[in-house]
């Protein structure tokens, strides 16, 4: 039974993830570029604008929960021990810290024509600049710690301590005034955004979370090959 998570077992499924993925990305890539920027109506207040929520609201997404991830890895590991939760949450900090920034980013353009200023120091934007800080520590603990013990206690502090942030991300828009609008979509009672533009909205989700999955699964292989090198200096 052991045999099936043995190190080259899990580079061949890796490997088989890779290339299905690959296989299907650009496909789905321009039927989601396809539904975004052309199919799609102009929003009737912010116009062609509005197209940059496709790329905005998935980044966003994926940046709190991958931090959500590494959160409850990091108790995991911390907890239990169990070496692949470590590594899982290296492979996928870079990419959370990634959609972050790009969720920032995509909204200053977004913002300037709609709120008449790039930035404002409002409860959303600001705990997203937040969040960014804890995914760069939690990055930067394993590069400038050279103790491996002290660099997972330091990055599980961290990510556990970043957790905190989450709910005030969800919820900021709830609990104080600010720029930003309330959630359009809700898993519980009515969403007020149309058809029109939450299919496209959730094509760019696929998209990004399958770009996603690529970089993981990437970075997963080369930090399992670390591993394996520390192992074999220890020998």
């Amino acid at each position: 039974m052991l045999n099936y998570f043995s190190t080259s077992n899990i580079f061949n499924f890796i490997d088989i993830l890779i290339k299905f993925l690959n296989s299907i990305f650009f496909v789905v890539l321009i039927i989601g570029l396809s539904f975004a920027l052309v199919l799609s109506p102009p929003d009737y207040l912010q116009g062609e604008n509005v197209r940059i929520m496709y790329v905005h609201v998935p980044a966003a997404w994926i940046s709190l929960a991958t931090f959500s991830l590494i959160a409850f890895l990091s108790i995991i590991n911390f907890v239990f021990k169990i070496k692949h939760t470590l590594l899982i949450s290296k492979s996928i900090a870079p990419i959370g810290f990634l959609f972050t920034c790009l969720a920032i980013v995509s909204g200053a353009l977004w913002g300037q024509p709609t709120w008449g200023t790039w930035w404002a120091w409002d409860a959303r934007l600001t705990s997203m600049l937040v969040l960014s800080f804890f995914y760069l520590a939690y990055i930067l603990s394993f590069k400038i710690i050279k103790n491996d013990i002290l660099a997972i206690k330091a990055s599980s502090y961290i990510s556990i301590l970043g957790a905190i942030n989450i709910p005030i991300i969800k919820y900021s828009v709830d609990w104080w005034t600010t720029l930003h609008q309330p959630a359009s979509i809700k898993l519980s009672g009515t969403s007020s955004i149309h058809s029109s533009m939450l299919t496209p909205l959730l094509l760019m989700l696929l998209v990004l979370l399958m770009y996603s999955a690529l970089i993981f699964l990437m970075k997963y292989k080369t930090e399992i090959i670390k591993m394996k090198k520390k192992n074999l200096k220890k020998l």
